[in-house]
């Protein structure tokens, strides 16, 4: 912005002139120097929308503080997005214990900032965590180990493992065969995948997810291959061992007997709160703009 105040102030500064060729070559560059005011001003703009919406893909022109997110009330069933807050409360015998706003709907990445906010109010952080499959992420699980937390959290996959007819898939690398002494897997056919290396990946909350790659030696001419793969080459596997032992935790958990109490009471805790909230007392929508207002908002109602 400094150097087009500049540009403008040196062209202004130029002497008036009567030869053509002077003239048509100043109104081109007061011309340049207008564009670049313009390109000047856009940038300042996309900077400012940028700094509002921080690590979010869209806000609410009317609520800065909102995003737009598919409500689980959609009256048009197309998927039609609306400005909203992702609301998380914490719920102990149907009575709200804590609640806080995110601006993301993903329930995964709330975890972690909503125990916080449990340890601010409380000064300790709780002993025991109900959750359902939409927060069974690493990052949590281990956070929980970490802290202490004895986590009853459901993982992907968890109901559909608990059905009768439920039968796990023979060419999943899950069902394989590991060898966890000399850390090879081995195929459906018999033939061992040795690691090849390790995958790093980054969450959206920055958490590093490490995962081990294994790779078959020879899947040429193997007449399990049309079932067990179509990628070119030989067959490669990525598995999250620390994932995959959280997940090991957790089964263990939620089959105990303490873990169905916890399963059986999770459906009547915060969704009878959530029943009584929306069609008891008619609170569907928040009644204020702006994340303060809406906090206040429903921190009288809770």
């Amino acid at each position: 912005s400094d150097i087009v105040d500049e540009l403008k102030e040196a062209l202004e500064r130029q002497p008036a002139t009567k030869d053509k060729e002077e003239k048509k070559a100043l109104r081109k560059k007061k011309k340049q120097v207008r564009e670049l005011e313009e390109y000047r001003d856009k940038l300042i703009e996309y900077d400012n929308h940028l700094d509002t919406l921080g690590g979010r893909n869209s806000y609410s022109k009317t609520d800065p503080g909102a995003t737009f997110m598919r409500m689980k009330e959609d009256a048009m069933k197309n998927g039609q997005t609306k400005p909203g807050y992702n609301l998380q409360i914490g719920t102990e015998n149907q009575f709200i214990t804590d609640f806080r706003l995110f601006p993301n709907p993903t329930d995964t990445l709330t975890l972690i900032p909503f125990s916080h906010s449990f340890q601010y109010r409380y000064n300790r952080l709780p002993n025991i965590c109900v959750a359902d499959s939409g927060y069974g992420s690493e990052e949590n699980y281990r956070f929980m180990q970490e802290n202490g937390i004895e986590a009853f959290i459901k993982y992907n996959y968890f109901h559909k493992e608990q059905r009768p007819r439920y039968t796990p898939n023979p060419f999943h690398a899950e069902s394989l065969h590991y060898n966890e002494g000399e850390d090879y897997y081995v195929c459906p056919m018999g033939q061992h995948m040795n690691r090849i290396g390790t995958k790093r990946d980054k969450t959206a909350s920055g958490y590093i997810t490490e995962s081990a790659r294994y790779k078959a030696k020879r899947c040429e001419g193997c007449p399990l291959r049309g079932s067990c793969f179509k990628a070119r080459g030989n067959r490669i596997i990525e598995v999250n061992h620390r994932l995959n032992q959280y997940k090991r935790q957790a089964r263990e958990r939620l089959l105990s007997e303490e873990g169905i109490k916890h399963r059986g009471r999770r459906c009547i805790e915060p969704e009878a709160v959530f029943g009584q909230m929306k069609y008891n007392m008619a609170y569907r929508r928040f009644r204020h703009v702006g994340e303060d207002k809406v906090t206040m908002d429903f921190a009288f109602f809770a």
